[in-house]
C-alpha cells in the first residue's frame, strides 16, 4: 500500500514543521513510504562547543521518525502516536550531516492498529542507526513508541 507522490509530500512538508524546535534544527524527511522514512539532521546549525553535532540533535532525529511512521502508516483521525521511551548510546563523534533510515513492516502496522482499536493502545519499538555522511554508525538508539486510540 504505497503513497502517492502527493501524500509523501504532505508527510515531508508537515515532517519537516512539525515544531518550531525542529525547524530551527534543519531536520528534514528526505524520503517516507507507508511504513519507511529516511530523515537527516544538517550539522552546521547543531554544532556543540567543540565543534561537533549537539547530542540533543542526535537525539531529536532518533525520535522524529515516531511521528513521520505515525502519519505514513496510521490514521491520524483515530490514532495518535506518544514517545514512550527511547535510550541513546553515542558511539562516535558526528562531523557531518546525519541520516536515520526506519522501516515498519505491513504486517507490524496492522499488529499495531487492531491492538489499539482493541484495547485503546498498543506499544511498538524499533532500533535505529544514525549515520555519517560516510556511512559510519554515530549512535544507537532503541525507541519505545505507543499508539493510542482516540477517545481512550
Amino acid at each position: 500500500m504505497a503513497l502517492s507522490e502527493t501524500e509523501k509530500e504532505q508527510i515531508k512538508a508537515a515532517s519537516d514543521r512539525t515544531f518550531p524546535f525542529v525547524e530551527r534544527c534543519g531536520a528534514r524527511t528526505l524520503d517516507v513510504d507507508r511504513g519507511y522514512c529516511r530523515m537527516m539532521m544538517p550539522l552546521a546549525p547543531n554544532l556543540n562547543h567543540v565543534g561537533i553535532m549537539y547530542a540533543g540533535a542526535l537525539y531529536t532525529l532518533a525520535e522524529l521518525p515516531g511521528g513521520v511512521i505515525y502519519l505514513s502508516s496510521f490514521d491520524a483521525r483515530r490514532f495518535y502516536p506518544i514517545v514512550k521511551d527511547m535510550r541513546i548510546r553515542f558511539r562516535r563523534p558526528a562531523t557531518t550531516d546525519i541520516t536515520v533510515e526506519v522501516h515498519l513492516a505491513e504486517a507490524e502496522i496492522q499488529r499495531i492498529q487492531a491492538e489499539a482499536e482493541a484495547n485503546g493502545k498498543c506499544d511498538f519499538e524499533w532500533d535505529t542507526e544514525l549515520k555519517d555522511a560516510r556511512g559510519e554508525v554515530v549512535a544507537l538508539t532503541h525507541n519505545i513508541y505507543q499508539l493510542r486510540l482516540i477517545g481512550s
